[in-house]
């Protein structure tokens, strides 16, 4: 299939089989889910797999979407993205959104508010008029190079916001997989053949290639980049904050995306917040930068493996869009890290998924015509000993995993 024809859609009701993908523990050669997914994705649109030198961890790209991550492995055949299947297969279509899966796609916020690219100016902020725009969600980016280890994506476009400003962008996006010893590198700590792991990390790069400056009284454009994973009845989405006891003006969390998040699904701990993130209930959670680390991850007991999602944050830098669906007083006082859990909107409607989410965004910038701004964000994938993934925890997320076992219990 030519990639710019990749035109497969889901209705915003579609429904999806409610399975979880159990893997065990063992270090030992088994079915190999992965390949799996690879071979049904390929029926749809090219996919670029890439790996490391050993030919062992891999991850599958999808230039037809993006230049999306859909999936990954460490070795032993297991699947880590979330991939809609039916949706693939049904070839239905939506205006809305197109929940094809993948465990890092590319988007653009901000998604609610007088700056939104998401609704029509004058629209109200509901399901009806949520539309996805068709550069972030459906179109290909093409191919610039590719080798082994990465593949490099360029894709122009025009964006239009909620208040009439019209954005001229060109996205540059890298998408490499790393060595297991730089993983470790990354995360500061030191190699660990207890566990078997991948990592991938993309650069993305948004410039202003119009010929007007963007301005904070017209809006402006930030980096979003969203990881959509398998869910378990036991999974936990762990981050870690900064700063003491929360006041009327600075927020632990931000819980009210879709309704409060309920005290069952949601622990704030010194230092760390629980997110239950079983798909089945539609929740969101976010943190400000003031909050917010650079670091966030979710751990599942069922498989015993840890995930971890690294992105850069700027120093002192404040301005990050405001998502929320309403006209805002403060459209730059917006979340730098985000984790949904799905599950149905409304009573007697079709959840999209299951899947859980983990997110971050680039800080909001005012930019020249020719200038760009850059968000770089790594995933990890870690599975194997318990003691080894204890130590991991305790290293990058400072907690236990006996305390993440327990945080809903």
């Amino acid at each position: 299939m030519n990639q710019g024809q990749f035109g497969l859609l889901i209705t915003i009701t579609a429904i999806v089989s409610c399975t979880y993908r159990v893997s065990d523990n063992s270090l030992g050669p088994k079915t190999s889910e992965f390949d799996e997914d690879v071979t049904f994705l390929q029926k749809y649109a090219d996919v670029i797999v890439l790996s490391d030198k050993d030919n062992r961890s891999k991850v599958a790209v999808m230039p037809a979407l993006q230049g999306r991550v859909m999936t990954s492995t460490s070795g032993a055949g297991e699947s880590y993205g979330w991939i809609n299947r039916s949706l693939f297969e049904s070839g239905d279509t939506s205006i809305h959104i197109n929940a094809f899966g993948g465990e890092e796609r590319f988007w653009l916020g901000p998604e609610g508010g007088q700056f939104s690219i998401f609704f029509e100016k004058g629209k109200d902020f509901n399901l009806e008029n949520w539309k996805t725009p068709k550069l972030i969600d459906l179109e290909a980016y093409p191919v610039v190079s590719q080798s082994n280890g990465g593949a490099v994506f360029k894709k122009s476009g025009q964006l239009a916001n909620y208040s009439g400003t019209v954005f001229d962008i060109t996205i540059n996006r890298e998408v490499r997989i790393l060595e297991s010893a730089e993983a470790f590198q990354q995360l500061g700590i030191a190699p660990d053949t207890m566990l078997r792991s991948v990592a991938f990390q993309t650069v993305n790069r948004l410039e202003n290639s119009g010929t007007s400056a963007w301005s904070k009284k017209t809006g402006l454009l930030s980096i979003w980049l969203l990881g959509m994973f398998n869910p378990s009845p036991e999974m936990t989405v762990v981050v870690p904050y900064n700063g003491g006891v929360e006041t009327n003006d600075d927020k632990i969390v931000n819980d009210d995306y879709f309704g409060k998040v309920p005290p069952d699904r949601l622990k704030v701990r010194a230092g760390v917040i629980y997110f239950k993130a079983d798909g089945a209930y539609r929740s969101k959670i976010g943190l400000t930068p003031s909050r917010a680390r650079d670091v966030l991850g979710s751990y599942d007991p069922v498989t015993n493996t840890l995930t971890i999602v690294k992105y850069n944050k700027p120093e002192g830098v404040t301005d990050y869009v405001n998502s929320k669906w309403q006209i805002q007083s403060e459209p730059y006082q917006g979340d730098v890290v985000n984790s949904y859990n799905d599950g149905p909107p409304s009573p007697g409607v079709k959840p999209l998924g299951p899947f859980y989410e983990l997110e971050s965004s680039s800080a909001a910038k005012e930019l020249n015509p020719g200038e760009s701004l850059i968000h770089t964000q790594t995933t990890f994938h870690f599975q194997g000993d318990e003691e080894a993934i204890e130590r991991l925890s305790v290293a990058v997320l400072g907690v236990r995993i006996a305390d993440i076992r327990s945080a809903f219990r």
